[in-house]
Parts: C-alpha cells; structure tokens; sequence
C-alpha cells in the first residue's frame, strides 16, 4: 500500500501546486482558504474556482485515463512500447473528431466523442493489421513502426482536412497540441461518466492481466477466457483514449512513459511479492501517476515562458520522444 500512498500524496501536492501557480501566484494559504471558504477576496475565488479548479480536475481525468490505457495497451500487447499516441489510437480519434467537427458540425463534447470512440477503434485494428504482415507476425518493434506510419498518416489527412476548412482550423490549431487550458466547468459532467466507466472496465481487468502474462495457454488452463479479457481491455482502452482525446486533444506518451513510471514504484513491493509485475497495483498506480505527470507538464508550460504558456501535449512530448528512442534501442537489441 506504500507506493499507492505516496502516489496520492504526489497527486494531492501537484493539484495544490495547479491551484497556486500561474499568471497569478495565488500564495498556499490563500489556495486553501478558497477552497475551505474561508477567503472572501472576489478575485481569488474567482481564478480558483472558475479557472484553475476545473482546470486541475480535467487533468486529473484525462491524465488517469491516459495512463490507465497506456497500462493496459502494454499489457495485452506484451509490448513495452505502446502506448494510445504511439499506436496511432489518439491519431484515429483526433481525425475523427476534426471530422464531426468540419462535417456534421457537432461542437460539444457529448456528441463528438462518440467519434473519438469509433476512430480509435479503427486505427487500432488497421495498426494490427499491418503488423501482422509477414512471416514473423506481430513483434513489439513492428507493432510500433506500424503504429508510427498510421499515426503520421492520419496526422497528415487531419492537418490537410482542416487547412481546407476554416471553422475546423481555428479549433484545431490550439486543441491538436495537447492543452488543459480552455476546458472550462462544462467540461466535467461530459467527461466524468466516460473516464468512470473505462477506469472501471480497466481495473477490473487486473487479476485477468495477470494471468495473461503468463501466455495465452497457461491463462487458458487457469481458467481465463482470453478473448473476452482482451475484448475488455480493448474496450476500456477506447474508452478511456476516447474521452481524453476529445476532452484535450492527443497527448502522446503519457501512457508510454507512466506504466514505466508505475513499476519503478512498485519495484519495493515486487521484491517483497516475489510478482514480476501485478496489474492489479499497476493499473491504480497508472491511474495516479498519469495526472501527476500532466499536471506537472501543465505547470510548467504555464511558467516556461510567461505571459505565453506552453501547452502540456508538447511537454510531454519533449520527455516522451527520448524515452522511446531509448526503449526501442533497448527492445530492438533484446531480439538480436
């Protein structure tokens, strides 16, 4: 229980630290006296509350939810490499909300990420599909350059959609790099059931992961039926890539880099477990670790370069671009 406590407390300090820092530097007492009413300045309460609050709470949703996804993606591809961005599934469901956004005209949340949804789903089963070609079938490097070439792929049809598309562009522009910024109250009760459900489909998955990682035949003989765990999994991993894409645009590498994060924590309690890896710490600690790390970034764009901020999506970007060079290197000479 150790490394789940010390992630709540990271989680709790970052949302403080949301709360505090920013074009205005609202001091920690302050922060707090807002949010237990005990201050009355009118400004104070209104940066807290109407902008920085849900704010804070939509990274802590989209952040869970990235991390949980990249947590199970890794698992059921055995592959340390995946992750929504990299897979090309964030790819599938931003072209599929430019889509309704530039076709259909829908402009809330509610009604496109019911796109996001069915983009993500088809951009995973094409990414399968062609690493699946060939004689050796689908390894862990193929599987990720497939997902790289449907990721620039669909990124380039997206780009050359909304160029020719005004009202498409201009939100596109801001929303596609990735940012906590603009997501305003409303933004809450469309994103909460959808974050809510998938987080529960995924750690429920947990026990069932486990025995996966012990190879199909042995899950099998343990009583697991494979492919509806995978269909499960697959089903939260949608669900949950789904509802953060359209909440705050594609954010890569947050599910590439917290499932790694998570099992650095957890190392204490592997050596004590004697478990080389048990999904059902794993998965909580990526659900706690995701909003640290795109909060974190989120801070930071805020503070880089004031008054400009600097979305959170590029951000991570700039750490997860090398941590992936760096497991591909490392996968890449494990199969020579």
């Amino acid at each position: 229980m150790r490394p789940l406590a010390l992630s709540v407390g990271a989680l709790v300090l970052f949302c403080l630290l949301s709360l505090s820092l920013g074009a205005r530097q609202i001091p920690p007492d302050q922060v707090l006296g807002a949010l237990a009413g005990t201050v009355t300045d009118r400004d104070v309460l209104d940066v807290i509350w109407s902008v920085r609050v849900p704010r804070t709470l939509v990274g802590v949703l989209a952040g869970a939810a990235l991390g949980l996804s990249g947590a199970l993606m890794q698992a059921l591809t055995r592959n340390p490499l995946a992750d929504p961005g990299v897979l090309g599934v964030s790819a599938g469901a931003a072209f599929a909300v430019v889509v309704s956004i530039g076709v259909l005209g829908i402009s809330a949340l509610a009604g496109f990420v019911w796109f996001a949804f069915a983009g993500a789903l088809v951009s995973s089963v094409l990414v399968y599909a062609l690493a699946g070609l060939g004689r050796d079938g689908t390894t862990p490097v193929k599987l990720a350059l497939a997902g790289v070439a449907v990721t620039f792929l669909l990124s380039s049809v997206t780009s050359a959609f909304v160029l020719v598309d005004p009202e498409s562009l201009s939100r596109y522009r801001f929303w596609s790099a990735g940012s906590l910024s603009g997501t305003g109250p409303d933004v809450l009760p469309q994103l909460l059931p959808f974050v809510l459900a998938g987080s529960a489909l995924a750690l429920a998955c947990g026990p069932a992961l486990n025995s996966l990682a012990l190879g199909d035949d042995v899950a099998r003989g343990l009583g697991r039926r494979v492919g509806l765990v995978r269909a499960r999994a697959a089903a939260a991993v949608m669900l949950l890539t789904g509802a953060a894409v359209a909440a705050i645009g594609p954010v890569v590498f947050v599910g590439l880099v917290v499932p790694h994060l998570a099992r650095l924590v957890a190392r204490p309690s592997r050596r004590h477990s004697g478990s080389e890896t048990d999904h059902r710490l794993l998965l909580p600690l990526a659900a706690l670790l995701g909003p640290c790390l795109l909060i974190a970034a989120d801070i930071v764009g805020r503070l880089v370069a004031p008054p400009i901020e600097v979305q959170a999506g590029l951000l991570v970007a700039f750490i997860g671009g090398p941590f992936f060079v760096v497991l591909a290197r490392r996968k890449h000479l494990a199969e020579l």
